[in-house]
């Protein structure tokens, strides 16, 4: 069965879940393909942006659990999210129809969510009795806040897209398809624009900064060497040309 494929164009990798007869559920080998799929990401500076797809009608299913006895599945998608969530590049998740499971948090481990009118999520962990994973229950509590975690993981309520907008799961809710994917673009255009050096190091201390305090040392390296780097002299010239820039990230 198709494992998660890996596109490249230019500054703009894709990501899309192949298996839209099972609402895009993720297997074992699935898992193995991402990892993998994170490793290359890692490995190529060029890429600034990767956009989360799934084929069909929904995003994602989460991981089948019963796929494989005697598998932690919650330990499993939590090293995914947690791999996924520390890409230097920005992330963003294009999501329509059902988002479920363990799927939730791998869009929550995302820098953007973007999604339409039908989509919606949920978590059936209290009705399967199981423990959702730790980083899980991290990124929904920092993301989205105690009371609507709560919702998702202890009530088992199902959100609907105005309930996940409200929840600020959603940084844009769009009326259908067509308007999603124009709003991708945009994002696209954008974000694929702005300074690598100086995003990459700005993503890895705001996730830093939703599990506990800054680390100043760290973050004055990184302040550093943006501020010797060639991206700082060309944003600075582009702007006093009023020009766009053209980042390199050296």
């Amino acid at each position: 069965m198709p494992t998660p494929h890996l596109s490249i164009d230019g500054a703009t990798a894709t990501l899309c879940l192949r298996r839209p007869e099972q609402a895009n559920r993720l297997e074992l080998d699935d898992l193995e393909a991402l990892h993998a799929h994170i490793a290359a990401l890692h490995t190529t500076p060029t890429v600034r942006l990767v956009l989360l797809r799934g084929e069909g009608r929904h995003f994602c299913s989460g991981f089948h659990i019963d796929a494989v006895p005697g598998v932690d599945a919650p330990a499993l998608f939590d090293a995914l999210c947690t791999a996924w969530e520390a890409l230097p590049c920005l992330t963003l998740a294009v999501l329509h129809g059902g988002v479920w499971g363990g799927a939730t948090d791998w869009t929550l481990a995302c820098d953007f969510r973007l999604g339409s009118l039908a989509t919606q999520m949920a978590i059936p962990a209290a009705r399967l009795g199981l423990l959702y994973h730790a980083g899980g229950m991290r990124r929904l509590v920092s993301r989205l806040g105690l009371g609507p975690a709560k919702r998702l993981l202890l009530a088992g309520q199902t959100l609907e897209a105005d309930a996940m907008w409200a929840a600020h799961l959603l940084d844009e809710l769009h009326p259908d398809a067509a308007a999603l994917e124009t709003a991708v673009g945009r994002w696209q255009h954008n974000l694929t624009g702005l300074a690598p050096l100086a995003v990459a190091g700005m993503k890895r201390h705001l996730n830093a900064l939703a599990q506990g305090p800054l680390d100043a040392a760290a973050h004055a390296q990184d302040a550093a060497r943006c501020a010797a780097s060639a991206d700082l002299a060309e944003g600075v010239a582009a702007w006093r040309a009023r020009r766009p820039p053209v980042f390199t990230g050296e």
